[in-house]
């Protein structure tokens, strides 16, 4: 495997950035929020109110002592109805926090901008923000702006590229609040003493290109660095490598070739958040899809369900056959619209029939079209054969943990093998056969 190529390789997909145009819009406070306590990477949070406590915006409700974890706040005022269970969409199970809004939106007397004059303040205080990955993988911000490492971190890298279909809400924040982005990429670069940064996104959205261009002219640290729209120039060690050259290995972290990478709405979070102290209540999801009956840039409180969501889009012109929370390429599919938003939760998409069709599985024709598309150049089918037969050994040699699912290959094989889903179990068996030994 070589990374010795000018950009890493990828699959031509249909971007379907129907929304582009489409403003964040705030929706009306719904009569009841379910505030899950998994939100993040890691141990899940322990509820910290009660049944019957009132809670206003912004008072913690979840937290743990974990170090793989980030506080849940309330994104409503009013008063807890239940402390229960629900089952995930991976189908574990959650513990949330059932609140019953009182129409006031009465903010906690705690919520205040932070004092941070040092890099162990300015952690302390994203951590109590309750910060996440925004991009979709939730990993606490906190953890990432607080390497080992610190002093031979130099980079920070933005994502901004989105190159999932439909989701344009990372898009809209660039457009919407430039302002935000630079005081957050500021706040970064004060206290992470970082010396540059490249912003990384797609060559197909002109507009954000030029308005972040026109935003950082007076300052050489900061490079806007437009990327091939070519899926999926979004993953972590792609938009590294594609924006400053640098390889993350397998096994490494960003951190570990000098990088601290950032998605543009945490980012902009982290800018806003300073300004404010207003923790993590709000998320902006693009909702699109056939079953749409009016797509949109949706701002809702986290813990609204995904109903209450839909409804404010107009409901569905037609009936959803899938639900998928995220893009359609590394999304996860919901069993039912009562699923609460979430803090990474960046889009739903609700799919109409002839969006879900399911196409028969054919023999491989070894035309290597996977391996083609694959960013890291693995070998799909090779991993598929090898997994078949339980070749530890040979899956790791193959490099499978690698593989970040991004669906490349399922998407371009002709013979409609779920190369993607072969991956994933091969992964688990490499697991498996680790924690064994």
């Amino acid at each position: 495997m070589s990374f010795l190529q000018k950009t890493m390789k990828g699959a031509k997909i249909g971007h379907f950035k129907n929304t582009e145009n489409c403003p964040c819009v705030a929706m009306p406070l719904p009569s009841e929020v379910c505030i899950s306590m998994s939100q993040h990477m890691g141990p899940p949070c322990k509820p910290t109110v009660a049944k019957g406590d009132t809670v206003k915006v912004g008072t913690v409700v979840g937290d743990s002592d974990a170090f793989l974890s980030a506080p849940i706040h309330s994104s409503v005022s009013g008063t807890v109805k239940d402390v229960t269970e629900i089952v995930t969409a991976n189908g574990a199970r959650s513990q949330v926090v059932i609140i019953a809004t009182d129409g006031e939106q009465t903010v906690d007397e705690s919520v205040k901008p932070p004092v941070v004059t040092n890099h162990p303040e300015f952690v302390k205080a994203i951590r109590a923000s309750g910060l996440v990955g925004l991009g979709g993988a939730g990993f606490p911000t906190h953890i990432k702006l607080n390497p080992r490492n610190l002093s031979e971190v130099d980079t920070l890298v933005v994502n901004a590229a989105e190159c999932e279909p439909y989701i344009t809400s990372d898009y809209r924040t660039i457009i919407e609040r430039p302002q935000d982005v630079m005081d957050g990429i500021a706040a970064i670069k004060e206290y992470l003493a970082i010396t540059q940064v490249k912003i990384g996104i797609e060559n197909n959205k002109p507009q954000a290109i030029e308005l972040l261009r026109r935003m950082t002219a007076n300052d050489s640290s900061i490079e806007v660095v437009s990327l091939p729209s070519i899926y999926p120039k979004g993953a972590e060690k792609v938009t590294i490598f594609e924006t400053t050259g640098r390889v993350v290995k397998e096994g490494q972290l960003p951190a570990d070739v000098g990088v601290v990478l950032n998605n543009i709405t945490s980012t902009a979070f982290i800018g806003q958040y300073m300004r404010t102290g207003m923790p993590l209540v709000t998320k902006c999801l693009t909702v699109d899809g056939g079953a749409i009956a009016e797509p949109k840039n949706v701002i809702a409180p986290i813990g609204t369900h995904y109903s209450d969501v839909i409804a404010f889009c107009g409901g569905y012109k037609v009936p959803a056959k899938k639900l998928i929370m995220g893009g359609p390429m590394m999304g996860i599919l919901v069993f039912d619209d009562t699923y609460p938003v979430l803090k990474n939760n960046n889009a739903l998409l609700a799919f109409d029939e002839s969006q879900t069709v399911v196409y028969p599985e054919h023999p491989c024709i070894r035309c290597g079209r996977c391996m083609h598309a694959c960013p890291y150049q693995l070998m799909p089918r090779q991993i598929e054969l090898a997994a078949e037969s339980q070749d530890i050994d040979k899956l790791q040699r193959l490099k499978v943990m690698l593989c970040m699912e991004c669906g490349s290959c399922s998407y371009v094989c002709p013979a409609k093998r779920n190369l993607t889903f072969s991956n994933k179990m091969a992964k688990q068996q490499v697991r498996a056969a680790t924690a064994k030994k």
